[in-house]
């Protein structure tokens, strides 16, 4: 029964965190950040796949494109993420409020 209250009162909930002072909530949890992440981890898939290509014989050269391809992808994933927090869809945005639909 004591094991039972002591559980109930470190739980992992809202009122807690807020009891705590670290509430969490909104942290990158949102179209935009998801949208900014992914297209990021795209580009540094690519360049990761090219530095391995650079190093091998005779694609040195293809290799090096390809990995500023992907650095560029990383930084358009970048601006994606800002322009679509900037319009509504970042945490907290106006597209995202519950407008009773």
């Amino acid at each position: 029964m004591a094991s039972e209250t002591h559980t109930a009162k470190t739980r992992n909930t809202s009122e807690n965190h807020a009891r705590q002072g670290d509430e969490t909530i909104g942290h990158g949890n949102s179209p935009a950040a998801w949208t900014c992440v992914l297209i990021m981890l795209v580009g540094a898939a690519v360049s990761s796949f090219a530095y391995v290509l650079a190093s091998t014989e005779g694609n040195y050269d293809f290799g090096t494109l390809l990995f500023w391809a992907g650095i560029g992808v990383m930084f358009v994933g970048l601006l994606v993420g800002f322009v679509l927090r900037r319009i509504g869809y970042g945490v907290g945005g106006s597209k995202l409020k519950n407008n009773g639909h």
